[in-house]
């Protein structure tokens, strides 16, 4: 009688286990890194950005400019993001990044979300300095979800439904990425809000 309580016990703590995997994991191969107040242990903070849990998402308003910083590293993988942004907000996912300490869009991908930047062709829905956009969307002061794909040199972006990006371009092939907050140039001014409700990741 015992050796059945402690198997059953067993089972039922593989299950309760397997299960909690499957809800970390999103279903159908999707890891939510972000969910809602929650995720912010997967990251790792550069720069001085007050980022925080706030209103049922990770934030941040305030500071010179930060990244949360993936703590895995990813090569082909498809990410989708659901963030609000201020009217001024200047933030984005860098991809592939090369040097996790030193972020630029010259040695990551940034697909932006900067609706006021003053050249609109890298601004929201773009890859700043390699795929350009016109019209550009704008995002200000509503929810968003941006669904990126990265896969060998392809990398597509689509912003709330519509495609805005889709280049071959190998400069990077393999890095973490991370979530913005930025100031806006020439003053480096702080930019508006940035909040990411949901963040996840599918490596592919």
């Amino acid at each position: 009688m015992k050796r059945f309580t402690a198997m059953t016990a067993g089972l039922l703590l593989a299950g309760l286990t397997v299960f909690g995997c499957a809800q970390m994991s999103g279903g159908s191969g999707w890891t939510t890194l972000i969910d809602g107040t929650k995720g912010m242990e997967n990251f790792t903070p550069v720069g001085d950005a007050n980022w925080r849990a706030e209103d049922g998402a990770i934030v941040a308003d305030k500071g010179k400019g930060g990244h949360l910083v993936s703590k895995n590293w990813y090569k082909d993988f498809q990410i989708r993001a659901e963030f609000w942004a201020d009217h001024n907000t200047n933030s984005g996912i860098f991809l592939r990044i090369t040097n996790p300490m030193k972020i630029t869009a010259v040695d990551a991908y940034e697909v932006n979300i900067f609706d006021q930047r003053p050249g609109p062709e890298y601004g929201t829905g773009a890859i700043v300095n390699y795929a350009k956009v016109s019209p550009m969307p704008k995002a200000g002061g509503k929810w968003n979800t941006y669904e990126i794909t990265a896969k060998g040199d392809q990398l597509i972006v689509v912003l709330n439904g519509v495609e805005t990006v889709n280049i071959r371009n190998d400069k990077m092939s393999r890095g973490p990425f991370s979530l913005q907050f930025g100031n806006i140039p020439p003053k480096d001014l702080p930019g508006g809000a940035i909040k990411w409700r949901k963040v996840q990741i599918r490596e592919l």
